[in-house]
């Protein structure tokens, strides 16, 4: 018995590639600005923005410059602004993260008060900024991290955070147990609306390295004893469910492009919103060979945040986020 093979022409994929408005027509996932998450750095003692070498086009903000870039962030119809602060004093258990004026406080309430209702004004809760050690949490004398002690720490760090208005807090710091601890925290204090977004799945990864630099850190060594190993999957199926448990909000993986497999797990299975952090390794990545002119730029910044989506993010937070927007509103226009 033989079988017969259709017709050539019968069965051809590329009739839904003939035109760009067949392609748009049967595109599976899109991007829109209200998915997109903006980064930004803001440093204690500056009169100018500076820019940061390792990140071109990426700036340690004044409180001034900062209000702007929230401005345009809000104009861009962005989702939110994550911040991330630099003071000028550092100590062994991060005083400046809790004071009242401390700059990343500072900042949030300059933040809310810029965008109003118009972005989420997220705030990184870690101590690696504030330490003069580097690491994300207090140190036992022997120099470990102190996971319990770090908690007492965040629980400080998540109300003083609350008490500057921001909107949801970002928990980057790995140490286990730290959701139900800040949660139970805000909401014990009458900050129950304050959302929670875990950084559940942060691997111990190289791809961090323009951001230390965007911070100044302090770290000698590694964070390998609290950040996730590379070579695991499973267990970020593991961190995520404890984390959504505890209460968080929302959960994020992170770095996202380098872990898009992870990524896919974690959205096939959270109950909660999932975000990807596209990392300022990745970025520096892109900007680099763009610079030498080994990629097309903007096609590589948009397949790039594709690929996160695509991998199933609900949103992403990357440097590009303004920019990108304003591509995406050209393209709608």
């Amino acid at each position: 018995m033989t079988t017969s093979l259709p017709r050539p022409g019968r069965v051809r994929p590329r009739r839904l590639r003939t035109t760009t408005a067949m392609r748009r027509l049967t595109a599976e996932t899109r991007l829109h600005p209200a998915e997109l998450v903006l980064p930004l750095f803001v440093r204690e003692g500056l009169t100018d923005a500076r820019p940061i070498a390792s990140m071109p086009g990426v700036l340690q903000h004044t409180r001034d410059s900062l209000k702007g870039a929230v401005s345009d962030a809000a104009a861009a119809g962005l989702g939110g602004v994550m911040l991330f602060a630099i003071p000028e004093v550092r100590d062994a258990v991060g005083s400046q993260a809790t004071a009242p004026d401390g700059i990343l406080n500072l900042a949030i309430a300059d933040a809310v008060a810029e965008a109003g209702d118009a972005l989420v004004v997220q705030a990184d809760l870690c101590l690696d900024e504030f330490t003069d050690h580097g690491h994300c949490g207090v140190l036992t004398p022997a120099g470990a991290v102190d996971n319990d002690a770090t908690l007492v720490r965040y629980a400080e760090m998540a109300l003083a955070q609350a008490a500057a208005g921001a909107h949801l807090v970002g928990l980057s710091g790995m140490m286990d147990g730290q959701v139900g601890v800040v949660r139970d925290a805000l909401d014990d204090a009458g900050h129950d609306q304050v959302a929670v977004l875990a950084y559940a799945a942060k691997y111990a990864s190289a791809f961090y390295g323009p951001f230390r630099d965007a911070v100044e850190s302090q770290l000698e060594g590694d964070r390998r004893t609290y950040q996730m190993d590379p070579a695991n999957r499973r267990e970020a199926a593991r961190e995520v469910a404890i984390d959504i448990a505890e209460g968080a909000d929302v959960v994020m993986v992170k770095p996202a492009m380098s872990y898009l497999d992870v990524l896919a797990d974690v959205a096939a299975v959270s109950t909660v919103p999932v975000s990807a952090y596209q990392v300022s390794g990745e970025y520096a990545m892109i900007e680099a060979a763009a610079a030498h002119g080994w990629i097309e730029r903007e096609r590589a910044i948009l397949e790039s945040v594709l690929s996160i989506r695509r991998a199933g993010a609900d949103h992403v937070l990357t440097y590009f986020a303004t920019e990108l927007a304003a591509w995406l509103a050209e393209e709608k226009s």
